[in-house]
């Protein structure tokens, strides 16, 4: 059975810092790139909304406290302008993982966790 946990964060990005936040999310993205322990990261933003979805793909949940840790600096960085209003999680992330998160929910990001039913993946060696 698969452990794959997948994470979508949605920020609201401060009025004049989308450039600013951009610069932060590439070097982000770029260290973790070579660095982190996620199967995928992407991150799209809808300038008109000034909003950002952040979407990961982690292995499992000692992938997610990895990543939490490796990427504090810049994660720091890029919160810098944005503000957290929404943390979805699917799959079965362990309870250091839901206590990480519930941080979020109590600066009032809304927070859900949804199990995995069923399904499969395609990347190689997972699943």
């Amino acid at each position: 059975m698969s452990e794959l946990i997948v994470f979508i964060t949605t920020f609201q990005i401060e009025n004049g810092a989308l450039e600013k936040f951009k610069e932060a999310v590439r070097k982000s993205t770029d260290f973790l790139e070579t660095n982190g322990p996620q199967l995928m990261a992407e991150v799209c933003i809808d300038e008109n909304e000034m909003r950002a979805h952040g979407i990961q793909v982690h292995r499992d949940s000692e992938s997610i406290l990895t990543h939490w840790q490796l990427a504090d600096p810049y994660m720091r960085d890029v919160m810098q302008y944005v503000t957290t209003t929404r943390v979805d999680i699917y799959g079965e992330p362990n309870e250091a993982v839901i206590e990480g998160t519930r941080r979020l929910s109590s600066k009032g990001a809304v927070l859900t966790v949804t199990p995995r039913f069923a399904g499969f993946s395609r990347f190689p060696g997972i699943g």
